[in-house]
């Protein structure tokens, strides 16, 4: 199975590189995965209604140009399903026995996804009501899907 997450924006912070460093390491006996992080759109910190479009289209763009067409996308949003790790388990076997063997994580930049890449995605998940920076959801998501495999595994991890 390949699992990919792709994200708006580069990493700068060396302790959020580190830690998904070390998630892909461990997940890397049981899967294929990849961070595939696309440019952020340069722009204010205030935009009209109009302009964030205009900044999420441009980033969706960039998103869509890397998910390959047998691709099943998951669109992190905070209109999603709200699913516990053991759902996050079931789902990634579900796929891997009777979908897709390859699943793509889709995380939006500051201002979300374009409806673009909403569309393109089979499903939308959502990790709560909080708001957290794009860049910490991608440790956070790296974890949660290393802790998906070692559930299905029945291996010692989740508590």
């Amino acid at each position: 199975m390949l699992v990919q997450i792709i994200g708006v924006g580069k990493l700068k912070e060396k302790y959020l590189v580190q830690g998904i460093a070390e998630y892909a390491k461990r997940l890397a006996p049981y899967l294929k995965f990849q961070v595939i992080e696309v440019a952020d759109e340069k722009a204010p910190d205030t935009l009209s209604d109009a302009e964030v479009g205009i900044v999420k289209g441009k980033e969706g763009e960039r998103i869509l140009a890397q998910i390959k067409p047998d691709a099943h996308v998951v669109a992190l949003s905070l209109d999603g399903a709200l699913w516990s790790s053991e759902d996050l388990a079931r789902e990634l076997d579900r796929l891997g026995t009777y979908g897709s063997s390859h699943v793509v994580f889709v995380i939006g930049g500051s201002h979300g996804l374009s409806d673009e890449v909403l569309r393109r995605a089979q499903q939308k998940l959502c990790f709560g009501r909080m708001t957290l920076p794009h860049q910490l959801m991608r440790l956070v998501l790296v974890e949660q899907i290393y802790r998906a495999v070692k559930i299905n595994r029945g291996e010692p991890y989740h508590k």
